[in-house]
């Protein structure tokens, strides 16, 4: 009887191992339809999504139906063996790839850091069927003159851009025209004002502007009927200035602080649909925010803002309640605590208590403290707001709309 078992139990166990390589079992990756097949191998990196054919019959003609997602990458000048990053692919191998493929295109991502003269290529790469509607663009590293070759040949059709570490020349302007261009993604990049602004100027469709560690000699006018959403973080070694000349549909401007920074100079001259602001030090000396031609003070307020996130160590409470004056409209307040050397504390203006700010009287339904330590100082400044929030009613009685809500991260 033992024997018949364990004959019994070999038997089942090689046939569930020739059911799992024939397809069944629990193999339930072939039982998907190939359109969702597809949409796994376009977002695999190009040399593993290449490798797929051999998996089975099945996914031997996916990949080259598949939206294309190609990653490019030069060696550094001296380094030996393959290219630095696996899943990428040398120049070499692009022509090949794109002759092979037959699907769309989805992405395009060359970083060509030590690269030499790659112009004609990348133009030829741009032009081929393969890369016909191309969707994503991802160039970092490029010299000026490849960069305008990408971006003249690719820019009628990407819906999203990102140009890390390159230098925008002048004669890139009159070449730049993205109808389609949605978000635009600028990181470590030196571009002139006029530079920027014409850049803008073709880009018809464009939702969201993101700009990290970006130099520019003067300020950075950003003008556009599209922009609903700007984040800006200034490169830290030096003044910034960003301009918002026009911007009729911008709701969100986001301002990212790096430590050790020099002071901003932030002008909002027509941005009537803006919501959400922030974050900022919570010190007039390292931000200063101007609406039209004026400082913006409680004569000169934003009454659009909805939404405010500032950065204040827990002693800076002075400093915040004299920003609330800004935004007589607030809503919502969101205060991350920190150790900011913003300003001394004998030089903070104080709280004049004789003058109400409007937005804690009528419309502050939201306040958000982070971290919450509880410490002395943490807890005067939350005790203030729940004591003087009107819409909170703690005085005489609990509000059916006031929530205290406490939340812990464990390390």
């Amino acid at each position: 009887m033992e024997k018949e078992a364990a004959g019994e139990a070999r038997e089942s166990h090689g046939t569930a191992r020739k059911r799992a390589r024939s397809g069944g079992g629990e193999d339930f990756i072939i039982r998907l339809p190939d359109d969702i097949l597809g949409i796994i191998i376009s977002l695999l990196p190009t040399k593993d999504g290449g490798r797929t054919p051999v998996l089975s019959r099945q996914w031997r003609h996916l990949w080259r139906s598949v939206p294309l997602n190609l990653e490019v990458s030069t060696r550094p000048p001296g380094a030996a063996g393959p290219v630095p990053t696996p899943s990428r692919v040398p120049p070499s191998a692009v022509s090949q790839i794109i002759s092979h493929h037959q699907g769309p295109a989805l992405r395009f991502s060359f970083h060509c850091r030590g690269a030499g003269d790659l112009c004609a290529q990348a133009e030829s790469w741009l032009h081929s069927r393969a890369l016909a509607n191309l969707e994503e663009l991802d160039i970092a590293h490029a010299s000026p003159r490849l960069l305008a070759s990408v971006l003249r040949s690719a820019s009628t059709t990407i819906l999203a851009a990102k140009i890390n570490g390159c230098g925008f020349p002048g004669e890139i302007v009159p070449a730049m025209n993205s109808p389609n261009l949605r978000k635009l993604t600028l990181f470590h990049t030196s571009i002139s004002e006029d530079v920027l602004h014409a850049l803008l100027s073709g880009c018809h469709a464009l939702e969201s502007l993101y700009m990290a560690e970006v130099s520019a000699a003067g300020r950075l006018r950003v003008s556009s009927p599209t922009l609903r959403t700007i984040i800006f973080s200034h490169s830290s070694s030096e003044m910034a200035q960003l301009v918002i000349l026009d911007a009729p549909r911008l709701v969100r401007l986001l301002l990212p602080y790096y430590y050790g920074s020099d002071r901003v100079t932030m002008r909002v001259a027509r941005a009537p649909m803006l919501e959400i602001l922030g974050p900022f030090i919570a010190a007039v000396s390292n931000i200063l925010l101007f609406q039209g031609i004026s400082l913006v003070s409680s004569a000169n307020s934003m009454r659009t803002v909805k939404v405010l996130a500032l950065r204040s160590s827990a002693d800076k409470l002075h400093a915040v309640l004299n920003i609330l004056r800004w935004f007589p409209c607030l809503e919502r307040l969101h205060v991350t605590f920190g150790k900011h050397h913003d300003m001394d504390q004998q030089n903070e203006p104080q709280h004049d208590p004789l003058h109400p700010i409007e937005c804690r009287e009528a419309h502050l339904k939201k306040v958000v403290f982070k971290p919450f330590e509880g410490y002395g100082k943490q807890v005067e400044f939350a005790r203030f707001f729940v004591l003087n929030a009107k819409l909170l009613q703690v005085e005489n009685r609990a509000s059916r709309h006031a929530r205290f809500v406490f939340k812990t991260i464990s390390y």
